[in-house]
């Protein structure tokens, strides 16, 4: 069988150190961006083509670094996620004006669940949906927007609140059999994802619970107040909207296509709404006379999923047009084995962590770093377990936490518009992300002390029959 010869890298001026410099660019600009207080993901569009300005300016071949651009961002997995960020915006403005978050803080007066309490229980919804859709994303779309304005009743403290919605969907996306990083991590390492992620509990549980009490102690800390939103009363009118993002849920268990579920959800949405007089149908478009534009809850639901789309766009172009991942993996595949486990693991989180921060994402940065992590783990006697959470659990922190990563803008892009609620920023966000910073804490400890070192099948020296074992 002939083998199909792979893609010649782009040469650049200076090589390697040269095709890298777009990333310290990006890098560069968005710590800058961080110091001023980090806004929105549309500060970052500038940054990201000035990125891309310096590849082309280092490249030797301009006109296949435009190709590569273009081949990056037309990836399908990019459309899907511009496609669901689009369509949960547009079904999170729907909710909101049918009053779906008024009947929220309905609920939450109603049952007198507010500070920390609320705080927890928004942490314990996300962690659940993030679970059962195996996306952090989704999560965030789908719950920031209903669960943030509606702390304004409950009277908790807003950043806390952010910290706590992120958190739970970083949590869900750490036990979730099918989340994408679960499956790259134990992929790349021959490991079965069933007995990677019960390995994976004793790490994330703790941090779990370190999480909530974070969340309960934090939340109940002065903040908006419920005097602060008038009445304790809400509207309890729009409590059938809750059928809509329940169904929403249920077809992404039973295993439909998240464009789909999303689809359906935002059609339900619509329907029920007007159904029951929650919204006018002049709100889903409406046009002045003599006026050349259009209004509609739509237009502004999916207006909220253009700074994320093209962020994502210019983000995966520049990575693709300097084949990062091939880079990465050469760089880190020239370092000498580790000579102890202890040393073999340090070195595994050490080069996923630059492979994130190099590129923003941690699904490439896994696959980039995977198959160096088997090979120095697998010499160094670590097990497929062992090596998969190590790369699963490091992709769940600092994405999470840094202000230039997309989890925590899509976070603080959830508190624009929240009604009492103030506007937070990424570095919000990440700072309260309490799950996150403990597992920093945890996977260091359990690399210094060797916890939950030896469980799992052994390791299998990469190459030889059984390393692809359970991997599907």
């Amino acid at each position: 069988m002939t083998v199909p010869a792979q893609p010649v890298p782009l040469r650049f001026i200076g090589g390697t150190a040269g095709a890298l410099t777009p990333l310290a660019v990006f890098l560069a600009g968005a710590a800058w961006l961080a110091a001023q207080g980090a806004p929105d993901e549309r500060g970052f569009w500038p940054v990201l083509l000035a990125a891309l300005a310096a590849g082309w300016l280092l490249t030797r071949e301009r006109g296949r670094y435009a190709e590569a651009v273009i081949a990056g961002m037309a990836q399908s997995v990019v459309l899907l996620m511009i496609t669901a960020w689009l369509l949960a915006g547009a079904l999170s403005s729907v909710l909101a004006a049918s009053g779906f978050v008024d009947a929220l803080v309905w609920c939450a007066r109603t049952i007198d669940v507010r500070g920390g309490g609320y705080a927890v229980a928004a942490f314990l919804a996300c962690a659940v949906v993030s679970t059962s859709t195996g996306t952090s994303f989704g999560t965030i779309l789908i719950c920031g927007p209903l669960l943030y304005p509606a702390g304004a009743g409950a009277g908790v403290h807003p950043a806390a609140l952010l910290g706590a919605i992120l958190g739970g969907a970083t949590f869900g996306d750490s036990i979730s059999p099918v989340s994408d990083t679960t499956i790259a991590s134990a992929g790349t390492q021959g490991a079965d994802i069933a007995g990677t992620v019960r390995a994976r509990l004793k790490y994330v549980l703790p941090a779990g619970a370190v999480a909530m009490a974070a969340a309960f102690v934090l939340g109940g800390m002065s903040g908006v107040t419920v005097d602060a939103v008038g009445p304790p009363s809400g509207d309890p009118r729009g409590l059938p909207m809750a059928a809509v993002p329940i169904a929403v849920v249920a077809m992404l268990l039973a295993g439909r296509h998240l464009v789909e579920a999303l689809l359906g959800g935002l059609l339900a949405a619509v329907a029920l709404s007007l159904l029951l007089g929650l919204v006018a149908p002049t709100e889903f478009l409406h046009v002045e006379a003599g006026s050349v534009t259009a209004s509609s809850i739509l237009i502004d639901g999916l207006e909220r999923g253009v700074g994320v789309s093209i962020f994502t766009l210019l983000m995966v172009g520049l990575v693709a047009a300097i084949d990062a991942r091939r880079r990465l993996q050469d760089v880190a595949a020239r370092r000498p084995v580790a000579l102890g486990a202890t040393g073999a693991e340090l070195r595994i989180v050490a080069w996923l962590t630059a492979a994130i921060v190099l590129t923003t994402h941690s699904v490439v940065a896994i696959l980039a770093v995977g198959p160096y992590a088997a090979q120095v783990g697998g010499q160094s006697g670590l097990g497929p377990y062992r090596r998969a959470n190590l790369l699963d659990l490091t992709a769940c922190t600092w994405p999470f936490v840094l202000p230039f990563f997309l989890p925590t803008i899509l976070a603080a892009g959830t508190t624009v518009q929240a009604g009492a609620m103030p506007r937070l920023s990424p570095a919000d966000a990440g700072l309260y992300n309490a799950y996150s910073w403990t597992l920093v804490a945890i996977v260091g400890w359990a690399i210094a002390v060797g916890f939950g070192r030896g469980e799992g099948p052994a390791a299998v020296t990469p190459g030889e029959p059984g390393q692809d074992a359970g991997a599907k």
